[in-house]
């Protein structure tokens, strides 16, 4: 059984270098040429896709519908589940990323964007950014998030996850996930069993299949991404190095 986690392609505020969050923003023609990149590397590599589960927010959903056209996956059968929405970057969403670095400092923007357990300053309850204002999310069966660490993510994750996984494990076959850099980090965690520290260093390029390879027991056996290395290391330094001053 294979898992592959994808995070959507280039997305407007990516190429602005804007903490997005929740907010719903379209994909580049860099974002949309990235989404038909990573289905023509699944049907390269002869992976028949069983669920694809993406997120609400429309970057991800965007994605998940190109490559489902690739791949000849019925968009019908696509899935979506507020949990796996990007982490919610409270009031820094909208800002330009390297601006926040040169007023609060790099390593203040490492700790917001990086770290943890330490969630960015909140949104007030009447901010018009904050989630409750969007009637995409008015039927969420939860509290709605005003910012969010990565341990809050992984929290708010763990009901989808722990029924995603018994649901993989009874139908076996090959299964995909289209989200964000976060909620994919918080999967990532999981799988690889990382501790709260090494997570940190973890950087998830837009647009590039991880595939996750499990044995009978759902132990990670094998993992990699659908890139050669350069290009990997690339598009990681990319994500690495948006959190600093210009």
């Amino acid at each position: 059984m294979k898992l592959i986690l994808l995070r959507h392609g280039e997305s407007e505020w990516n190429l602005i270098n804007k903490f997005t969050g929740w907010t719903d923003v379209d994909l580049t023609s860099n974002g949309i040429e990235e989404a038909k990149f990573s289905g023509q590397q699944i049907l390269q590599e002869n992976i028949v896709i069983n669920t694809l589960y993406t997120s609400l927010l429309l970057r991800a959903v965007q994605t998940a519908e190109i490559v489902a056209d690739v791949i000849n996956f019925d968009k019908k059968n696509i899935q979506y589940d507020w949990r796996l929405n990007e982490r919610h970057y409270g009031s820094l969403q909208g800002l330009n990323k390297s601006e926040t670095a040169a007023k609060y400092g790099e390593d203040q923007v490492h700790i917001w964007r990086r770290s943890y357990d330490i969630p960015p300053p909140p949104l007030s309850d009447n901010d018009e950014r904050h989630p409750r204002f969007n009637k995409k999310f008015e039927n969420i069966n939860g509290a709605l998030p005003s910012s969010e660490s990565l341990k809050d993510v992984i929290n708010r994750l763990e009901p989808f996850w722990n029924q995603y996984v018994i649901n993989i494990k009874e139908n076996s076959g090959n299964h995909l996930i289209v989200a964000h850099s976060n909620s994919l980090r918080a999967i990532v965690k999981i799988l690889d069993k990382l501790s709260d520290q090494e997570i940190i260093e973890v950087n998830i390029p837009t647009g590039v299949p991880l595939v996750y390879q499990f044995d009978n027991n759902f132990n990670v056996v094998e993992k990699n991404y659908l890139i050669d290395d350069h290009q990997l290391k690339e598009k990681q330094s990319i994500v690495a190095n948006q959190g600093k001053a210009k």
